[in-house]
Protein backbone atom coordinates (compact mmCIF):
# COMPACT_ATOMS: atom_id res chain seq x y z
CA UNK A 1 0.00 0.00 0.00
CA UNK A 2 1.85 3.07 -1.24
CA UNK A 3 -1.00 5.57 -0.81
CA UNK A 4 0.35 7.18 2.37
CA UNK A 5 2.27 9.94 0.58
CA UNK A 6 4.07 11.18 3.68
CA UNK A 7 5.52 7.78 4.62
CA UNK A 8 6.49 6.83 1.06
CA UNK A 9 8.03 10.24 0.40
CA UNK A 10 10.26 10.42 3.48
CA UNK A 11 11.31 6.76 3.37
CA UNK A 12 12.41 7.25 -0.26
CA UNK A 13 14.37 10.41 0.56
CA UNK A 14 15.79 8.76 3.67
CA UNK A 15 17.14 5.79 1.76
CA UNK A 16 18.62 7.94 -1.00
CA UNK A 17 20.15 10.90 0.83
CA UNK A 18 18.83 12.06 4.20
CA UNK A 19 19.87 9.00 6.23
CA UNK A 20 23.46 9.34 4.98
CA UNK A 21 23.49 13.07 5.71
CA UNK A 22 22.22 12.36 9.24
CA UNK A 23 25.05 9.85 9.72
CA UNK A 24 27.45 12.56 8.53
CA UNK A 25 25.97 14.97 11.09
CA UNK A 26 26.48 12.33 13.80
CA UNK A 27 30.16 11.94 12.88
CA UNK A 28 30.76 15.71 12.82
CA UNK A 29 28.90 16.12 16.11
CA UNK A 30 30.85 13.43 17.96
CA UNK A 31 34.22 14.68 16.66
CA UNK A 32 33.38 18.25 17.64
CA UNK A 33 32.25 17.10 21.11
CA UNK A 34 35.55 15.27 21.55
CA UNK A 35 37.95 17.92 20.27
CA UNK A 36 36.07 21.20 19.62
CA UNK A 37 33.35 21.39 22.29
CA UNK A 38 33.51 25.20 22.34
CA UNK A 39 32.91 25.41 18.59
CA UNK A 40 30.34 22.62 18.30
CA UNK A 41 27.38 24.90 17.36
CA UNK A 42 29.36 26.45 14.51
CA UNK A 43 30.65 23.11 13.22
CA UNK A 44 27.08 21.78 13.12
CA UNK A 45 25.84 25.01 11.51
CA UNK A 46 28.38 24.73 8.68
CA UNK A 47 27.52 21.07 8.19
CA UNK A 48 23.79 21.89 8.03
CA UNK A 49 24.40 24.57 5.39
CA UNK A 50 26.53 22.18 3.32
CA UNK A 51 23.85 19.46 3.59
CA UNK A 52 21.19 22.01 2.55
CA UNK A 53 23.29 23.04 -0.46
CA UNK A 54 23.82 19.38 -1.41
CA UNK A 55 20.09 18.51 -1.34
CA UNK A 56 18.39 21.78 -2.32
CA UNK A 57 21.09 23.43 -4.41
CA UNK A 58 22.56 26.89 -4.04
CA UNK A 59 19.21 28.53 -4.90
CA UNK A 60 17.36 26.57 -2.23
CA UNK A 61 20.03 27.51 0.32
CA UNK A 62 19.77 31.16 -0.77
CA UNK A 63 15.97 31.20 -0.30
CA UNK A 64 16.24 29.80 3.24
CA UNK A 65 18.95 32.35 4.06
CA UNK A 66 16.81 35.15 2.60
CA UNK A 67 13.85 34.13 4.78
CA UNK A 68 16.07 33.97 7.88
CA UNK A 69 17.66 37.38 7.16
CA UNK A 70 14.23 38.96 6.57
CA UNK A 71 12.85 37.53 9.82
CA UNK A 72 15.93 38.68 11.76
CA UNK A 73 15.67 42.19 10.29
CA UNK A 74 11.99 42.46 11.28
CA UNK A 75 12.81 41.15 14.78
CA UNK A 76 15.03 44.22 15.33
CA UNK A 77 11.84 46.24 15.93
CA UNK A 78 11.15 43.95 18.93
CA UNK A 79 7.43 43.79 18.20
CA UNK A 80 6.03 40.22 18.25
CA UNK A 81 3.07 41.21 16.06
CA UNK A 82 5.49 42.27 13.30
CA UNK A 83 7.33 38.95 13.64
CA UNK A 84 4.08 37.02 13.21
CA UNK A 85 3.09 39.14 10.20
CA UNK A 86 6.52 38.65 8.63
CA UNK A 87 6.41 34.88 9.13
CA UNK A 88 2.90 34.57 7.71
CA UNK A 89 3.89 36.71 4.73
CA UNK A 90 6.97 34.59 4.02
CA UNK A 91 4.88 31.45 4.36
CA UNK A 92 2.26 32.82 1.98
CA UNK A 93 4.89 33.34 -0.73
CA UNK A 94 5.04 29.55 -1.07
CA UNK A 95 1.55 29.70 -2.60
CA UNK A 96 2.14 32.46 -5.17
CA UNK A 97 1.80 30.73 -8.58
CA UNK A 98 4.62 32.68 -10.25
CA UNK A 99 7.00 31.94 -7.39
CA UNK A 100 5.99 28.26 -7.41
CA UNK A 101 6.72 27.97 -11.13
CA UNK A 102 10.10 29.66 -10.76
CA UNK A 103 11.12 27.29 -7.96
CA UNK A 104 9.93 24.23 -9.87
CA UNK A 105 12.30 25.12 -12.72
CA UNK A 106 15.27 24.84 -10.34
CA UNK A 107 14.75 21.07 -10.04
CA UNK A 108 14.40 18.08 -12.32
CA UNK A 109 11.64 16.35 -10.35
CA UNK A 110 8.54 17.30 -8.33
CA UNK A 111 9.96 15.46 -5.31
CA UNK A 112 12.92 17.84 -5.16
CA UNK A 113 10.60 20.84 -5.33
CA UNK A 114 8.40 19.37 -2.58
CA UNK A 115 11.50 18.89 -0.41
CA UNK A 116 12.22 22.62 -0.70
CA UNK A 117 8.57 23.40 0.06
CA UNK A 118 8.46 21.20 3.18
CA UNK A 119 11.84 22.48 4.38
CA UNK A 120 10.81 26.13 4.01
CA UNK A 121 7.58 25.44 5.92
CA UNK A 122 9.42 23.83 8.84
CA UNK A 123 12.17 26.51 8.79
CA UNK A 124 9.41 29.11 9.18
CA UNK A 125 8.61 27.63 12.61
CA UNK A 126 12.27 27.89 13.60
CA UNK A 127 13.02 31.46 12.54
CA UNK A 128 9.67 32.51 14.04
CA UNK A 129 10.73 30.96 17.36
CA UNK A 130 14.10 32.74 17.26
CA UNK A 131 12.55 36.10 16.34
CA UNK A 132 9.97 35.91 19.11
CA UNK A 133 12.68 35.08 21.66
CA UNK A 134 14.68 38.01 20.30
CA UNK A 135 11.69 40.32 20.79
CA UNK A 136 11.25 39.16 24.38
CA UNK A 137 14.88 38.82 25.52
CA UNK A 138 17.12 40.34 22.84
CA UNK A 139 18.21 43.41 24.79
CA UNK A 140 19.29 41.40 27.84
CA UNK A 141 20.83 38.41 26.07
CA UNK A 142 22.46 39.87 22.97
CA UNK A 143 25.29 37.34 22.79
CA UNK A 144 22.91 34.36 22.63
CA UNK A 145 20.49 36.09 20.23
CA UNK A 146 22.95 37.04 17.52
CA UNK A 147 22.41 36.34 13.82
CA UNK A 148 25.10 33.64 14.04
CA UNK A 149 23.08 31.81 16.69
CA UNK A 150 20.00 32.15 14.51
CA UNK A 151 21.84 30.41 11.66
CA UNK A 152 23.07 27.68 14.04
CA UNK A 153 19.44 27.11 15.07
CA UNK A 154 17.87 27.31 11.61
CA UNK A 155 20.49 25.04 9.98
CA UNK A 156 20.65 22.42 12.73
CA UNK A 157 20.35 19.41 10.45
CA UNK A 158 18.55 16.61 12.41
CA UNK A 159 15.35 18.70 12.51
CA UNK A 160 15.98 20.54 9.23
CA UNK A 161 13.48 19.00 6.82
CA UNK A 162 10.75 17.66 9.04
CA UNK A 163 11.07 18.68 12.66
CA UNK A 164 10.17 18.18 15.46
CA UNK A 165 10.16 21.76 16.73
CA UNK A 166 12.55 22.74 19.49
CA UNK A 167 12.22 26.29 20.80
CA UNK A 168 15.28 28.51 20.36
CA UNK A 169 15.58 29.24 24.07
CA UNK A 170 15.85 25.51 24.87
CA UNK A 171 18.19 24.88 21.94
CA UNK A 172 20.66 27.64 22.80
CA UNK A 173 20.78 26.83 26.54
CA UNK A 174 21.39 23.14 25.92
CA UNK A 175 23.86 23.73 23.09
CA UNK A 176 25.91 26.08 25.29
CA UNK A 177 25.95 23.62 28.18
CA UNK A 178 29.23 21.72 28.29
CA UNK A 179 28.90 18.31 29.89
CA UNK A 180 31.29 15.44 30.48
CA UNK A 181 31.40 13.46 27.24
CA UNK A 182 31.69 9.67 27.18
CA UNK A 183 31.98 7.97 23.80
CA UNK A 184 31.08 4.64 25.41
CA UNK A 185 27.86 6.05 26.93
CA UNK A 186 26.90 7.67 23.64
CA UNK A 187 27.54 4.42 21.79
CA UNK A 188 25.13 2.64 24.16
CA UNK A 189 22.48 5.33 23.57
CA UNK A 190 22.97 5.00 19.81
CA UNK A 191 22.69 1.19 19.75
CA UNK A 192 19.53 1.10 21.91
CA UNK A 193 17.99 3.97 19.95
CA UNK A 194 18.68 2.33 16.59
CA UNK A 195 17.14 -0.96 17.78
CA UNK A 196 13.97 0.81 18.96
CA UNK A 197 13.60 2.83 15.75
CA UNK A 198 14.20 -0.29 13.64
CA UNK A 199 11.40 -2.12 15.51
CA UNK A 200 9.02 0.83 15.01
CA UNK A 201 9.95 1.01 11.33
CA UNK A 202 9.43 -2.75 10.93
CA UNK A 203 5.98 -2.48 12.55
CA UNK A 204 5.05 0.41 10.24
CA UNK A 205 6.19 -1.57 7.19
CA UNK A 206 4.16 -4.60 8.30
CA UNK A 207 1.08 -2.39 8.65
CA UNK A 208 1.68 -0.88 5.20
CA UNK A 209 2.19 -4.29 3.56
CA UNK A 210 -0.66 -6.24 5.17
CA UNK A 211 -3.40 -3.87 6.33
CA UNK A 212 -3.95 -1.63 3.26
CA UNK A 213 -5.56 1.04 5.43
CA UNK A 214 -4.99 3.89 2.98
CA UNK A 215 -6.01 1.89 -0.09
CA UNK A 216 -9.36 1.07 1.56
CA UNK A 217 -9.90 4.71 2.49
CA UNK A 218 -9.25 5.82 -1.10
CA UNK A 219 -12.16 3.77 -2.44
CA UNK A 220 -15.75 4.52 -1.40
CA UNK A 221 -17.52 1.16 -2.25
CA UNK A 222 -15.80 -0.84 0.53
CA UNK A 223 -16.52 1.93 3.04
CA UNK A 224 -20.19 2.01 2.08
CA UNK A 225 -20.50 -1.78 2.29
CA UNK A 226 -19.02 -2.42 5.76
CA UNK A 227 -20.67 -2.02 9.16
CA UNK A 228 -20.10 0.86 11.56
CA UNK A 229 -17.98 -1.44 13.73
CA UNK A 230 -15.69 -2.13 10.76
CA UNK A 231 -15.46 1.61 10.04
CA UNK A 232 -14.49 2.17 13.65
CA UNK A 233 -11.78 -0.48 13.31
CA UNK A 234 -10.49 1.20 10.15
CA UNK A 235 -10.39 4.56 11.89
CA UNK A 236 -8.45 3.03 14.80
CA UNK A 237 -6.02 1.36 12.39
CA UNK A 238 -5.50 4.70 10.63
CA UNK A 239 -4.57 6.60 13.78
CA UNK A 240 -2.41 3.69 15.03
CA UNK A 241 -0.38 3.84 11.83
CA UNK A 242 -0.22 7.64 12.17
CA UNK A 243 1.24 7.15 15.66
CA UNK A 244 3.80 4.51 14.62
CA UNK A 245 4.82 6.61 11.60
CA UNK A 246 5.69 9.58 13.80
CA UNK A 247 7.59 7.39 16.23
CA UNK A 248 9.95 6.72 13.32
CA UNK A 249 9.93 10.16 11.69
CA UNK A 250 10.48 11.98 15.01
CA UNK A 251 12.44 9.14 16.64
CA UNK A 252 15.40 9.47 14.26
CA UNK A 253 16.05 13.20 14.88
CA UNK A 254 15.27 12.67 18.58
CA UNK A 255 18.05 10.09 18.80
CA UNK A 256 20.52 12.45 17.12
CA UNK A 257 19.52 15.24 19.50
CA UNK A 258 20.40 12.98 22.44
CA UNK A 259 23.72 12.10 20.79
CA UNK A 260 24.43 15.85 20.55
CA UNK A 261 23.82 16.28 24.28
CA UNK A 262 20.39 17.89 23.82
CA UNK A 263 17.02 16.89 25.27
CA UNK A 264 14.62 16.11 22.40
CA UNK A 265 10.90 16.90 22.50
CA UNK A 266 8.83 13.98 23.79
CA UNK A 267 7.68 11.48 21.20
CA UNK A 268 3.93 11.32 20.45
CA UNK A 269 1.67 9.73 23.07
CA UNK A 270 0.08 6.39 22.21
CA UNK A 271 -3.27 7.13 20.57
CA UNK A 272 -4.90 4.15 22.32
CA UNK A 273 -4.62 6.01 25.64
CA UNK A 274 -6.25 9.21 24.38
CA UNK A 275 -9.85 10.29 24.62
CA UNK A 276 -9.27 13.55 22.73
CA UNK A 277 -7.21 14.45 19.69
CA UNK A 278 -6.58 17.92 21.13
CA UNK A 279 -3.78 16.59 23.33
CA UNK A 280 -2.31 14.64 20.41
CA UNK A 281 -1.92 17.73 18.22
CA UNK A 282 -0.52 19.78 21.09
CA UNK A 283 2.14 17.20 21.91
Amino acid sequence: DSLDFEWSYWIEWGREHILWLLIGHLVVSQISRLFLEKYKPWCLMVYGMVACWFLLGIKGLAVILLHAITSFAVAQFKMPILTWMCSLTLLSTLHIPAVEEAKRKWYDTENEYYLLLFTLSVRCLFYTSFSLEYCWHGSTQKSSHSFLWMLAYVFYYPVFHYGPLMNFDEFSKQMRRQEAFSLKTNLGILIMGVIRIFLWWLLAELMIHFMYIHAIYSSSPPLEAVSYWALGGLALAQVQFFYVKYLVLYGVPGLLLRMDGLKPPALPCCVSRMHSFTKMWRS
